[in-house]
């Protein structure tokens, strides 16, 4: 997998070491905060983590040298994270962990996706004209707020995989909500543009003390949120699932106009997926299944653009990101049309990725000009059964999501690609008064305009995006993908494993190189580094790159060597993650 699988490995083992020794904020920009001697690319011999934020780099790390496996590091990482990058996930949401299992070989996922109260209702997000409601004011509210599954979903991945009690696994992030932690830019920005959604709730208390904004270097304490977890180490999940808490987050709900019950809560429960697999220039990939889009749909675009050997095109060439966005176009154009839950519609998982679908789709793309008309195709010619729903054009106003993903592998083998979100920054800005848990707004990813597959209904869960994947050669795992971003998220998967496998990058630079994004003609997003004259070459031929980059994603990635038996781990610099390698005799790097 490029460069990161040939002999030099060694090489670059030793000058990461020393990567390694650095102050954290040396390679991070733009950041005030030291939060110690952490990297954004670490290596090791006994495990890795990597993580969008240092401190919860650092727990997880702990608990391996203590002698934890990967998924006890998942969860106190979790956990951690719920406290240092509350904007971004938390146990008031949700998410799919991807567990490659080292003592049994088996890949399975722990899907803890919200599921939508039993009094959600197809046409809750339309107005008295039957239009939807814009989605600023659809996103903020109580109807927005699906039942949460994260703590579900990590008592059961301990209950499968884990070696250590949640009660001292949640131990870290008390201490971290009650004594508090200097806030990065990250945290600070989100609360800053965020000041007058979080102003209406009993998050203003929180992050807006005495009115104002916290600001980067500003110690964060969350004493609401430490109380919840305390709970939770006494009680375990009922603390959350029955009884007072549930009670108040009900109540919560209900206050903003939604429909959510402590029964909701009381009957919630995590599904055990397998993933969806797929095939790539020799490696094999398992991937999201749904109701995540991610996985069906990644695996999709690579087989697309597989035919159209992208590498003999410059990493940076008009033809590569003119390729990118026409398979990108086609890919999303199905996504709308076909993926949703399947405890409630079909999905034609088989179409999607049947070979001759495959080349239907491919023979739509020339280098010659754009497709005008990007739309979805047929699949159900390729399967067994038929659709039992329809096709809704839906309205474009969505912002887009925020979350975060991070990784972990340890010395017997196990790795875990986790993906959890409450998806906006801080999701609805809802915080449950007293117990400090700020709640999603995942039913936004429900169309609004029902009759589709991905329509509102009862305890369904939103289509999502996320995309843990983890990439395996010859039967064994060798690659962690995951990122934030709401829909952005599977093409920025799709990018690091084409800029790793097809382009041959280092994992680094293949993590770092400029993305792209567009789901159909009037959306187009880049990142900087992108040259001018690509980009208005591509426009000349009718794409509608703007005038300003933005940041796409933020991938959170680890490398396995296994000949010479190293982890490679790499945090994307656009925000202020850290990877950690786990040495003999406990040594970090």
């Amino acid at each position: 997998m490029g460069r990161i699988l040939k002999s030099s490995f060694i090489l670059v083992f030793s000058v990461l070491l020393l990567i390694g020794t650095l102050p954290f904020h040396a390679e991070a920009k733009n950041k005030k905060v030291d939060y110690g001697p952490y990297s954004q690319v670490a290596v090791g011999k006994n495990g890795m983590v990597a993580t969008a934020h240092p401190v919860a780099s650092k727990i997880g790390a702990e608990v391996l040298e203590k002698g934890g496996n990967a998924i006890d590091a998942a969860v106190a990482i979790q956990f951690a994270l719920n406290v240092v990058e509350p904007m971004m996930s938390g146990i008031g949401g949700g998410g799919f962990m991807m567990v490659y299992d080292g003592k049994t070989k088996e890949t399975t996922i722990i899907n803890s996706r919200e599921r939508a109260p039993q009094g959600a209702t197809p046409n809750m997000f339309l107005d008295k004209y039957g239009n939807p409601i814009p989605f600023a004011e659809r996103s903020t509210g109580g109807k927005a707020v699906g039942v949460p599954g994260t703590l579900k979903g990590l008592e059961k991945a301990l209950e499968k995989w884990g070696t250590r009690p949640m009660e001292q696994l949640i131990h870290p992030a008390i201490t971290l909500a009650e004594k508090g932690f200097p806030i990065d830019s990250v945290l600070a920005e989100a609360i800053e543009e965020n000041k007058e959604m979080l102003s209406r709730t009993a998050a203003k208390n929180v992050f807006l003390p005495k009115g104002k904004p916290l600001r980067e270097g500003d110690t964060l304490v969350q004493k609401d949120l430490a109380k919840s977890f305390k709970l939770i180490r006494s009680k375990g999940t009922d603390a959350f699932y029955k009884g007072p808490i549930a009670e108040a987050i009900a109540g919560t709900v209900q206050e903003f106009g939604g429909s959510m019950t402590a029964g909701d809560l009381k009957k919630y429960h995590v599904t055990i997926d397998k993933p969806i697999w797929g095939d790539y220039q020799g490696y094999q990939i398992a991937s999201m299944p749904p109701p995540s889009s991610g996985g069906v749909f990644l695996l999709q675009m690579l087989q697309i653009l597989d035919g159209f050997h992208l590498s003999q095109y410059d990493v940076k060439s008009w033809q590569k990101y003119h390729l990118l966005a026409e398979t990108m176009h086609l890919a999303y154009a199905d996504r709308a049309a076909y993926a949703g839950d399947p405890e409630f519609v079909n999905v034609p998982l088989k179409g999607l990725l049947h070979p001759e679908y495959i080349k239907e789709r491919q023979r739509l793309i020339s280098l010659n000009g754009v497709n005008q008309n990007p739309a979805a195709g047929n699949p159900w010619k390729y399967e067994t059964v038929s659709a039992n729903y329809g096709v809704k054009q839906q309205p474009n106003d969505r912002k887009y999501g925020e979350t975060t993903h991070f990784s972990v592998t340890d010395k017997w083998g196990n790795v875990v690609s986790y993906t959890t979100t409450i998806e906006q920054l801080f999701g609805t800005g809802i915080m449950v008064p007293g117990y400090g848990i700020l709640l999603n707004n995942e039913l936004t990813d429900f169309d609004a305009i029902p009759g589709g597959a991905n329509e509102v209904q009862p305890n369904k869960r939103p289509l999502s995006s996320m995309t843990p994947t983890i990439v395996f050669k010859d039967g064994k795992p060798v690659l962690t993908v995951g990122s934030p971003g709401g829909p952005t998220i599977i093409t920025s998967v799709l990018q690091t494993i084409l800029h790793a496998i097809e382009y041959d990058l280092e994992l680094k630079a293949a993590v770092e190189e400029p993305r792209i994004y567009t789901n159909n003609m009037n959306s187009y997003r880049y990142e900087s580094g992108i040259p001018k004259n690509v980009l208005s070459r591509l426009n000349s031929m009718g794409h509608n790159f703007g005038s300003e980059p933005v940041t796409i994603g933020n991938v959170q990635s680890i490398y396995i060597d296994h000949k010479n038996g190293l982890f490679k781990g790499v945090a994307d610099s656009s925000r202020n993650g850290a990877a950690i390698g786990i040495n003999p005799k406990g040594k970090k790097k």
